[in-house]
């Protein structure tokens, strides 16, 4: 197979082979076009803080460290806003050697501000899994917003694998618009496709919404079940820019439809120091079809998860506040995002998790 993500296919492959292994046995809704959902195991660590194994140390020896009790999650169990836990993943691997992956949080997870990353045994960086790792895969889970009840099985981050380099060069990338045009109007190509905030509606003046401090808890098992007045703050413009209070949490929406045409995928870069003092989307990845016309689509625009930080910043429209880093699929996925799937955000434009009517 050729360099690049590996799709669908190849993930039924390597899971054959046992180089993706887990009991119970992964199921094929597990499996999207360009990545793997991870499940839960039964078992949190509550921990005093957030850490990073190290080269040479295991996930298990470092829990032991910083572990302050043990929730057991077989029968339903809150995980508690600003809390730190780490979750024993169902999932291990036993990557061969020309084969990496990068883990982040699904969409769902992201837009309820419910930071998660994935570590592993002798890790240096969050969500990133060296070419041919062998072992166990863990959840780290900070809920920043809202308290959220889980469950065994349920799937928060994903993992995209990798053989040798797929990233688009800036001339790849311009190429590829040309052929393919990959947003509605001109694509700002920088180390990426850069896309800016949309905070001037085509109809009414709402931009956006905040998470309310004090809220019920969240449970990930219920689809459409929350009023969003119990949970967010509307955010409306009539001037086209909004000031962002630091420490608070947003989602708002990109002014650019985009689209990821089915032979690549794509990762939005989390944070933009030279934009401002905010973090931009903490669920970064697009699966082939995205918006695409062959998959149903006719441009999606992407949901911008921001937290503010240090002071509060003025935001305005068509500011540029992140990049999508496109890559080369190995081949075509068997499947695309929208086409045949249970696809939430495919034509996507402002909208909260599937958890809110």
């Amino acid at each position: 197979m050729a360099d690049g993500v590996l799709p669908s296919q190849a993930l039924r492959a390597m899971i054959a082979r046992g180089e993706i292994a887990a009991g119970p046995a992964v199921l094929a809704a597990q499996i999207q076009p360009a990545s793997l959902d991870l499940r839960l195991g039964s078992l949190a660590y509550r921990v005093r803080a957030s850490f990073l194994t190290g080269q040479g140390r295991r996930v298990a020896d470092r829990i032991a460290e910083f572990e302050m009790h043990r929730v057991d999650l077989s029968g339903g169990a809150v995980l508690e806003k600003g809390c730190v836990y780490v979750v024993p993943l169902i999932e291990h691997l036993a990557l061969p050697p020309a084969v990496s992956a990068v883990a982040n949080a699904k969409s769902s997870t992201g837009r309820l501000d419910l930071l998660t990353r994935t570590i592993t045994d002798g890790g240096v960086e969050f969500d990133r899994i060296a070419a041919g790792y062998t072992g166990p895969l863990y959840a780290e889970i900070c809920p920043r917003s809202f308290s959220v009840l889980v469950r065994p099985g349920q799937r928060l981050n994903q993992i995209r694998f990798r053989s040798g380099q797929a990233t688009l060069s800036d001339a790849d990338l311009q190429a590829l618009h040309a052929r393919d045009a990959l947003v509605d109007g001109v694509a700002m190509i920088s180390d990426g496709l850069g896309f800016s905030v949309d905070l001037v509606p085509r109809q009414g003046d709402l931009v956006g919404y905040r998470a309310k401090p004090h809220t019920g808890v969240i449970d990930l098992d219920r689809i459409a079940a929350y009023e969003p007045g119990d949970y967010w703050e509307e955010v409306r413009s009539r001037e086209g820019r909004i000031i962002l209070d630091p420490g608070a949490f947003y989602i708002l929406v990109s002014r650019e439809a985009v689209t990821i045409p089915p032979d690549h995928a794509a990762e939005m870069a989390p944070y933009l120091a030279m934009a401002g003092e905010f973090r931009v989307h903490y669920a970064g990845f697009f699966d082939p079809g995205f918006g695409h016309r062959s998959a149903g689509g006719s441009g999606a625009r992407g949901v911008l998860e921001v937290r503010c930080h240090e002071a509060p910043f003025v935001l305005e429209h068509g500011q540029i506040v992140g990049r999508l880093v496109y890559e080369r699929m190995a081949e075509v996925p068997d499947t695309l995002y929208g086409a045949g799937l249970a696809s939430n955000y495919q034509g996507q434009g402002l909208k909260l998790s599937k958890h809110f009517r």
